[in-house]
């Protein structure tokens, strides 16, 4: 049955998700005899993503404190480089474990919120892209022509047609595999999967297929008229792709559609690229090593996700190019609140009130207060790394010793001679007797 709703750990997701999608089109259905499914995939974009909200808080929260705790983290890795006995490693884990109390999170820290938000994303591409599946207004569309080609007279031509059907490759082995009964629902829903998956130039192939049947004929006609109406999104075929969009028009020398279509993918890239500007950038205060090759690896990942966008939304049809635009702009315009509501927390109160909250629960436990608190009062904002105070230290000392030694060789003519050994003796009298 390849009229699927989605099956395995993502179904009650996609349950949920589809009869999310299936009001809105209810609620579209009030305004138009035919909804506007581009339109209804924005809708459906910003609710989703503002059902997320409270993940996505946790998530860049987490993001600003990993900046804040850096400092402190390589501090106490630095401490305990080359230790691996037990005792060291324990100290370090301890230590580290203190940091994460201090600033009220865990190393796990967004994992967890990833965890919980990449199946309802996974989900969520899924009912959009195989919407007759969760949406009967739309799969009522397709009959009564499946009825028609689904026949005891057509299956064995459908079939046929099918598994020949360069369009269609990806169906050929679900269609050899499938018994294709004559009216069965399995075989309605099979071509219904079909028929959803096709572009305007499938269409016509089929038209050719049965241009002597005038009945399925105008089942076609009519079937594909009707999904025009709904796909139709600022004169654009959403089911289309924008490569076979730009051709189509380049065959007809329809240079403004042509430019029209092309702005899916480019907006697609452009509104990807904002929002990684927009994410918390981590810090590094380390310029070497591990952290360092961290940093550089989101650097690229960041500066290719864009290119990716816009491949894939050329590729695909205009409808995931308008879900994936959509969900950049809500992203991004949540990752501005959420960057200025995250501004005004004061950091060293909630350091504060987070090691108060871990100390009442090692209260309740019976513990003794974990010692943490006169390193949590320390301004997060100013805090220096060892390495950068144990370089200034080096520096001071290294002027201090320069500046003594042209002072104890002032008026030497050879320096190292007796002469001069004789003048840095004067010289040290004469600093001893000021002082």
């Amino acid at each position: 049955m390849l009229l699927t709703q989605q099956q395995g750990i993502l179904k009650p997701f996609a349950l949920v998700l589809g009869w999310i999608m299936e009001g809105i089109f209810k609620v579209l259905g009030v305004f138009s005899e035919y909804p506007n499914v581009g339109i209804a995939i924005i809708l459906f974009t910003i609710i989703v993503y503002v059902l997320l909200l409270p993940l996505t808080i946790k998530q860049q929260k987490f993001a600003k404190l990993s900046n804040k705790m850096n400092p402190e983290l390589q501090a106490i890795q630095a401490k305990y480089k080359g230790k691996n006995d037990q005792e060291s490693m324990m100290k370090m884990q301890t230590e580290t474990q203190a940091v994460y109390a201090k600033y009220g999170t865990s190393p796990s820290g967004s994992c967890v919120q990833l965890l919980i938000q990449m199946p309802i994303l996974f989900a969520l591409y899924r009912v959009i892209y195989n919407m007759p599946a969760y949406v009967s207004r739309i799969k009522q569309v397709y009959y009564p022509l499946v009825a028609n080609l689904t026949n005891e007279k057509e299956v064995g031509f459908i079939r046929h047609f099918v598994k020949s059907f360069s369009g269609f490759t990806r169906f050929s082995n679900q269609v050899t595999d499938t018994a294709f009964v004559a009216n069965s629902v399995d075989t309605q829903n099979t071509l219904i999967d079909i028929l959803n998956s096709s572009n305007s130039a499938d269409w016509e192939k089929l038209k050719m297929a049965y241009s002597s049947s005038s009945t399925i004929l105008e089942n076609i006609n009519t079937t594909h008229e009707t999904l025009n109406k709904f796909n139709s999104f600022l004169g654009l075929n959403i089911a289309n792709s924008p490569s076979l969009a730009v051709r189509e028009n380049l065959v007809n020398k329809n240079y403004i559609a042509v430019v029209g279509v092309l702005m899916i993918p480019l907006l697609a890239a452009l509104t990807q690229w904002i929002n990684t500007k927009l994410m918390p950038q981590p810090e590094n205060n380390n310029k070497q090593g591990e952290d360092n090759s961290v940093a550089q690896s989101m650097k690229t990942m960041n500066a290719i996700m864009p290119l990716m966008s816009m491949f894939f939304c050329y590729s695909l049809p205009i409808g995931m190019g308008i879900y994936w635009i959509a969900g950049s702009v809500v992203r991004s315009i949540i990752q501005v609140a959420v960057n200025k509501h995250l501004d005004k927390i004061d950091i060293d109160e909630m350091i504060k009130q987070n090691v108060e909250k871990a100390n009442e629960k090692r209260r309740k436990a019976g513990l003794p207060p974990q010692q943490i608190s006169s390193n949590a009062m320390v301004n997060a904002r100013k805090v220096e790394t060892k390495a950068e105070k144990t370089m200034e230290d080096k520096a001071k000392r290294a002027q201090n010793i320069k500046d003594s030694t042209d002072y104890y060789n002032k008026n030497a003519e050879k320096p190292g001679s007796l002469a001069s050994k004789a003048a840095m003796v004067k010289n040290f009298n004469e600093k001893n007797n000021k002082d």
